[in-house]
């Protein structure tokens, strides 16, 4: 495994990111482990997280100009930190993200911060996607902005499952929406991960258990 997925999969979990037990995903799938990003509490944890979106974003995209947006009310933080991160290595790109109900005095509107032109592109920065619900709840969002397109969308974690088909979730966003998702890590870089400690041997299997019934097809 590379040093960067281990180091990453070890914040999560020493932040309270990664957690394992019984969880509700809000596809309403019931889950062996969670990804939290409301875990984050501190300034060095999200300036950390930050960093991670930071390298993938240039990994994939590199010094391609766009606007990040955070879907409330997870992503807010994401976005402001990964927009930090970037501006420290010489990328200094604009956020935004959405309000769950829309502000009706001062100026008004669903969107805080940076609002993109026509023409300009988005990059949704996200915690994780599980069935698919909450990057297209954000494309309905963000279809409201005329002529901006979404240039991809990056997690933390690709969890590997079916969305409304057999396909993956994430293979579903990009085929139905046009635009990659990328993550940090993948559900198979954890079980790896876990693996090389056999106290994790329980939360392997039920990882591995759950994933026969809901992992997508490979």
């Amino acid at each position: 495994m590379e040093s960067y997925k281990r180091e990453f999969i070890q914040f999560l979990q020493g932040a309270g990111v990664l957690k394992f037990g019984d969880f509700t995903a809000k596809s309403g799938r019931k889950i062996p482990y969670f990804i939290n990003a409301g875990m984050i509490k501190t300034g060095e944890e999200i300036a950390r997280l930050g960093e991670f979106y930071a390298k993938a974003y240039f990994e994939k995209l590199g010094t391609k100009p766009t606007v990040l947006y955070g879907p409330a009310y997870k992503g807010i933080s994401i976005a402001v930190s990964a927009a930090v991160a970037l501006s420290k290595n010489g990328l200094n790109v604009p956020f935004f993200f959405n309000r769950k109900e829309v502000k009706d005095h001062g100026e008004g509107g669903v969107f805080v911060g940076y609002v993109p032109k026509a023409g300009e592109e988005v990059v949704i920065v996200e915690d994780v996607i599980t069935a698919g619900t909450a990057i297209r709840e954000s494309m309905e969002i963000l279809s409201h902005l005329e002529g901006v397109k979404v240039a991809a969308t990056f997690v933390m974690v690709d969890r590997k499952e079916k969305g409304q088909g057999e396909k993956g979730a994430m293979q579903e966003i990009e085929e139905q929406f046009g635009f990659p998702v990328y993550s940090v890590v993948d559900v198979y870089d954890i079980i790896a991960y876990l693996e090389e400690d056999p106290a994790n041997a329980e939360n392997v299997a039920r990882i591995r258990n759950y994933l026969a019934v809901n992992g997508a097809k490979q």
